[in-house]
């Protein structure tokens, strides 16, 4: 295969692994808590993501770089998984994948804040596009106040992503994808070791398919997923990494009917196209040179 097409696959494992995880997340949560199972993956990813990173030379970060990885670590792996994990307890995969995917708005929105860059007319329609979708599917869910507070969880979840995916573009330049993802990833996990006493309790009761499940999210969507997708957000053109993330609301919603027998609502899934395309316009915006690069893991992430 061609060099230049590994960044474009790279970025599609990613997609596929994350789309499963919005589902992972569903079956998981119902053995263990929002925090527990953060804890889970993100630890079983540090030992994974350690053992390659030790075994291959690594660069020692500057202050700047690690201050960077240390504010990506908090949010994109560890506020915003346990956001996330708590907002499917309350979402069905489909509608969270498509509210998460919203994260591209928040770049681009905090590279006009604090980079200066241009707000322009396709930012400000696509913002509100991307805004009336989230309003469709408050509308679709406001008959379960549980529902609407997994909406807004999931839009603090991709606040979060989007924070953290900026934050860490810049150290790409320098640090290779493997060792920047499993800092973030120890990172994230020492956030959230608080949790450590009621994972145990919980993995303790939990049924064999539940471990499974919490395994899957650290090894695949984890360990797997964040690697290549940092490979090719180092290495890849930001207009086809933007694209493949459209895929993940799609995947998610099928593997969601196929595994879990769920699927989002008519109203919902209108929401969500609504926000597809706010975002695809806001994207095609010229002032996201900065950041754009760092395109969304839907996801975003994690981006699950």
């Amino acid at each position: 295969m061609n060099s230049k097409h590994l960044p474009l696959l790279a970025a599609l494992v990613a997609v596929v692994l994350w789309s499963a995880a919005f589902v992972g997340i569903r079956a998981a949560g119902r053995s263990f808590s929002p925090g527990p199972l953060a804890l889970g993956r993100l630890a079983l990813g540090s030992v994974l993501l350690g053992a390659l990173a030790l075994s291959r030379p690594t660069i020692r970060p500057t202050r700047r770089e690690l201050a960077l990885l240390v504010l990506a670590g908090l949010l994109w792996f560890g506020v915003y998984q346990v956001l996330l994990n708590e907002a499917e307890r309350r979402v069905d995969a489909g509608t969270a994948s498509m509210l998460v995917l919203i994260a591209p708005i928040f770049i681009v929105a905090l590279a006009a804040v604090f980079l200066k860059e241009r707000t322009t007319p396709n930012l400000l329609l696509g913002g509100a596009l991307a805004f009336a979708g989230v309003v469709v599917i408050g509308l679709a869910t406001s008959s379960r106040s549980a529902s609407l507070l997994g909406v807004i969880l999931c839009l603090a979840a991709a606040l979060a992503s989007a924070i953290g995916m900026v934050a860490e573009k810049p150290v790409l330049n320098r640090i290779a994808a493997l060792q920047a993802t499993w800092t973030c990833c120890l990172v994230g996990a020492l956030f959230c070791l608080p949790y450590a006493p009621q994972l145990v309790r919980e993995w303790r009761v939990a049924p064999p398919s539940g471990i499974a499940w919490l395994l899957f999210l650290g090894v695949f969507p984890t360990s797997i997923a964040f690697t290549t997708w940092a490979y090719a957000l180092a290495r890849g053109s930001a207009g086809g990494l933007a694209a493949t993330a459209y895929l993940v609301p799609p995947l998610t919603i099928v593997l969601s009917w196929l595994i879990l027998g769920e699927v989002p609502g008519l109203i919902a899934v209108l929401g969500g196209a609504l926000c597809l395309v706010g975002v695809a316009i806001a994207r095609k915006a010229p002032a996201v040179t900065a950041s754009a690069a760092a395109a969304p893991s839907v996801p975003p992430a994690r981006r699950p």
